[in-house]
């Protein structure tokens, strides 16, 4: 015998439920991004040191026009290479832009949360990751993607202090190669 509630459970096979998204405006703000990129950034790395200076490249691609994703290759401090991974999305349910960060010089995934700004030309990302200055605990994050022009965007990092302001402390500009 079987109830009602049975039968209002999908079956294997069913795919009514599962209707293909479709590219919102959200999505078509992160496709101004694509293409093939270079970059040049300077990294605060403690108070008593300078800047760490390094270079590299970006290459962002779209999957469907929903999500990007984005490949870059750099040198770390010590010269080691340096390889990259970020996803970017929106999810309409959320009312959120969502994705993730990996490298090849950490074991921790950094996941992303963020809003753009009323005049479209800011994207910040909040997340979460491990504290620089305090080994064992966790900070909280900012990613923030300015676009300046079609072809130069700048990438800004900051992490909250323990006085609960901001403090930047990466910057970057990515100008287009095609």
């Amino acid at each position: 015998m079987t109830n009602t509630a049975e039968l209002d459970k999908p079956q294997a096979g069913d795919l009514s439920g599962c209707m293909p998204a479709k590219p919102q405006a959200e999505h078509d703000w992160l496709l101004q991004l694509v293409g093939e990129w270079t970059y040049e950034s300077e990294c605060m790395m403690g108070p008593d040191q300078p800047p760490m200076k390094s270079s590299g490249t970006q290459s962002y691609s779209s999957i469907g026009g929903l999500w990007l994703v984005g490949d870059g290759t750099g040198c770390m401090p010590d010269g080691s290479p340096a390889t990259t991974r970020i996803t970017l999305g929106y999810d309409p349910l959320k009312q959120r832009f969502v994705g993730s960060f990996i490298g090849s010089m950490m074991s921790g995934q950094w996941i992303y949360s963020g809003t753009r700004s009323a005049d479209g030309k800011v994207l910040t990302l909040d997340t979460e990751g491990p504290d620089f200055t305090n080994p064992g605990k966790t900070a909280a994050y900012q990613d923030i993607v300015e676009i300046k022009s079609p072809d130069h965007h700048i990438l800004s990092s900051q992490t909250k202090g323990e006085d609960g302001h901001w403090v930047q402390f990466m910057t970057a500009h990515y100008r287009r190669v095609k």
